[in-house]
């Protein structure tokens, strides 16, 4: 459950350190593994979750909802589970039936505990070595099933208040696991309910992603109020992406009571960008928040407005989500065709100037009225410090939202600049930046200047 946000007061520190600077991250050995801050299974495919969070541990009678979840498209499901704290135990015999339920209906399970949930805050809540011992007890059911499950330690550890060992707990959980002889991937919840609106994950990440002996570990940030602009939504995975940090957006939301996250940009820059998701929750919300059931009742033929956008809107499970290979099937592309094909970008006319820059400019996909396009920024011989990219649209063309970019528009003349996280590039190396926009009768592809400073 979620509670309103304290305004944010933290300044910004420096960027995160590059996965790099770690080394190559050790993959495991018969399950999920990350690497240059990606997800991949087994088979050494690429995983980006499409998927929803389920309340196991509340309703756990409504084993049908594995499988209407997945005829809906869905190719991940986050488990809610119980230590025994707060609420009923789930026991080894339950979760291996979770699993087993997940893996007959081809998705990925991700099982979190939930009990931790605002630790520090909220009384009763329990500290992450208390929600490790769970996982501990649990060893024999894991074992086996690095293939199909992702260990979350715990729901939204820590509130608003008393999360400045977040790191550290974080870390020290990792190493307890590992010496418990888990090798599964870890996910890794952030503080300030999910949210980190005092970027205490995104500032600490790296040394958590250090202390995981195996170097697969992920993080998972919760959107809620505190993300209710496209800026705030970008610029805060943006970062991760930047610092080759594996990042999930572990829930969200189309409203709540802390704001109203924005849930067009969430998607669109997850497509973009390759970055997974799962959305709150499938069905038996209270509390006030009842509004964020995907379905009513658990009936998957009466999906809410929320549920219709989250599997059958633009950039929703129906259209992006992509089953894991180790089910047997051979996956899609990771971006479905658009309906109408985009026109091929032609090469530059002329190579880039030493020292200088390229740009191209793609539609990646299409829908009546509407598209999402990226521009792709090349140094050339030479590293550049910063660079901005301009085109003009010939066919009344418009730029409705943005990420990884501080883009301007004026008519039908965009310009595009860097912002302060991605503007260096060594030389030849590439970065790219997304947007939505809008268009009627005709989208033909601008020409694309490009200037490096």
């Amino acid at each position: 459950m979620k509670t309103r946000l304290s305004a944010a007061g933290a300044t910004l520190l420096a960027l995160l350190v590059t996965v790099l600077a770690f080394g190559q991250p050790a993959h495991a050995a018969a399950g999920f593994s990350v690497a240059d801050g990606k997800l991949y299974d087994a088979n050494g495919a690429e995983f980006i979750m499409r998927g929803v969070n389920h309340a196991h541990t509340w309703y756990p009678q409504q084993t049908s909802s594995f499988a209407d979840v997945k005829a809906l498209g869905a190719n991940t499901v986050r488990v809610v589970l119980s230590s025994g704290d707060r609420w009923t135990r789930n026991t080894n015999a339950d979760v291996a039936n979770v699993i087993s339920l997940c893996k007959a209906n081809r998705l990925i399970c991700v099982l979190e505990v939930h009990d931790t949930t605002g630790y520090g805050e909220q009384s009763g809540a329990i500290t992450l070595d208390r929600a490790v011992d769970y996982w501990l007890s649990l060893a024999d059911v894991l074992a086996g099933q690095e293939r199909y499950v992702i260990v979350n330690i715990g729901n939204e550890p820590y509130g608003n208040q008393n999360y400045a060992s977040w790191a550290t707990d974080n870390a020290n959980a990792i190493k307890r696991l590992r010496a418990g002889g888990l090798t599964h991937t870890i996910m890794v919840d952030a503080p300030n309910w999910g949210q980190d609106w005092s970027f205490t994950m995104r500032d600490n990440a790296a040394s958590v992603f250090a202390a995981d002996p195996a170097r697969n570990t992920v993080f998972s940030i919760h959107m809620y109020g505190v993300f209710d602009t496209a800026a705030e939504i970008s610029d805060y995975l943006g970062r991760f992406r930047a610092a080759g940090l594996p990042i999930v957006v572990g829930e969200f939301g189309f409203n709540h009571s802390d704001g109203n996250p924005d849930e067009d940009a969430i998607l669109a820059y997850s497509q973009a960008n390759g970055i997974g998701w799962l959305g709150w929750s499938w069905s038996g919300n209270g509390g006030g928040v009842e509004y964020l059931d995907l379905a009513t009742n658990f009936n998957p033929a009466s999906l809410t407005d929320w549920g219709q956008r989250l599997f059958n809107g633009v950039n929703g499970i129906r259209q992006t989500a992509r089953e894991a290979s180790v089910f047997g099937g051979t996956p899609p592309p990771t971006t479905p065709p658009p309906t109408t094909p985009p026109p091929t970008t032609p090469p530059p006319t002329t190579p880039p100037p030493i020292g200088g820059c390229t740009a191209t400019y793609t539609v990646t996909n299409q829908w009546q009225g509407g598209f999402q396009g990226e521009v792709r920024v090349t140094a050339g011989a030479r590293a550049i410090t910063g660079w901005t990219a301009g085109w003009t649209f010939a066919n009344g063309q418009r730029v409705t939202q943005s990420w990884n970019v501080a883009l301007t528009s004026s008519g039908t003349t965009v310009a595009a600049r860097n912002t302060d996280y991605n503007g260096r590039l060594a030389a030849g190396a590439s970065v790219s930046f997304g947007f939505l926009g809008s268009w009627t009768g005709t989208n033909s592809l601008p020409a694309v200047s490009c200037t490096a400073s």
